[in-house]
């Protein structure tokens, strides 16, 4: 079933067009939902009807990706933290939750660490940050995303999955005009390096003060589950493993992704 469109904005962040979807009232507490690498916000919009009904949901496309400006920089963890509290900053938001996904959950750490009054609480699906060597499904979405044909993007997306079945052609079709859109590739490369170079997390999540839920799919052979445990370190932290998963259990499990957020957000199962 198609989702219904979600209402677009765009405001600057220093200098940058930011493009970012929102739903939701604007007097309910604040909920930013961050994509991974290579994806945008539409990646939540199989979450964001029912999050949105107790949250003020905004899932940005994240500086150097989806539709928002991709400019020729070094795309370092820094230039995405200080991207990131521009954003903030731009829609007057003191404090949120977040919501981060493989990169954009490596991206919601370094947040949590660096600005830990902003966050209310964290969530992190199958996060970045940890893995420091890559996996054959990371390769292969690697090479999707250098040469953007249907065939490669398809292949990418159905590794990625526990259940091929869930890869629509209208996913696909997105990420390939995407990522042949200027420079799109250069921010793509640029972001893996700038993670690959990144501080290492280990010895400083520790100082993350927000409660944390760990949500991993069971059978994500990108960022395999067995690298939650390093998340062990932040004190108020719990993981959750969905069975039969892949690497986005927001896409494929998106009843059960709602059912663990809002149980630990607001202690409803939706």
């Amino acid at each position: 079933m198609q989702e219904p469109p979600t209402p677009q904005r765009m405001t600057y962040v220093n200098g940058y067009a930011t493009r970012y979807i929102e739903q939701g009232s604007p007097d309910s507490k604040t909920l930013i939902l961050l994509h991974g690498i290579g994806a945008s916000a539409e990646r939540w919009a199989r979450v964001i009807p029912t999050l949105s009904k107790y949250f003020h949901v905004i899932a940005p496309d994240i500086i150097g990706f989806g539709y928002s400006d991709k400019p020729t920089v070094e795309y370092t963890l820094d230039f995405f933290l200080d991207f990131f509290a521009g954003f903030l900053e731009s829609l007057h938001i003191s404090k949120a939750s977040l919501v981060g996904s493989s990169f954009g959950g490596h991206l919601a750490t370094e947040f949590a660490i660096k600005s830990n009054r902003k966050v209310d609480k964290l969530v992190l699906a199958s996060p970045a940050g940890m893995m420091r060597t890559s996996t054959p499904i990371l390769d292969a979405y690697i090479m999707a995303a250098l040469y953007p044909t249907y065939e490669n993007a398809f292949k990418a997306f159905k590794d990625m999955a526990n259940d091929p079945d869930i890869v629509n052609e209208e996913t696909v079709m997105d990420f390939v005009n995407r990522m042949r859109l200027p420079n799109a590739k250069y921010a793509f490369m640029s972001t893996l390096l700038g993670m690959r170079y990144a501080p290492k997390l280990q010895g400083r999540i520790g100082k993350i003060i927000a409660p944390t839920l760990l949500v991993w799919g069971d059978s994500d052979r990108m960022i395999p589950v067995q690298y939650a445990k390093e998340y062990n370190e932040i004190p108020d932290s719990e993981l959750v493993v969905v069975k039969d998963c892949g690497h986005t259990p927001y896409v494929e499990k998106p009843m059960t992704f709602n059912k663990l957020v809002l149980k630990f957000l607001v202690g409803t199962s939706g």
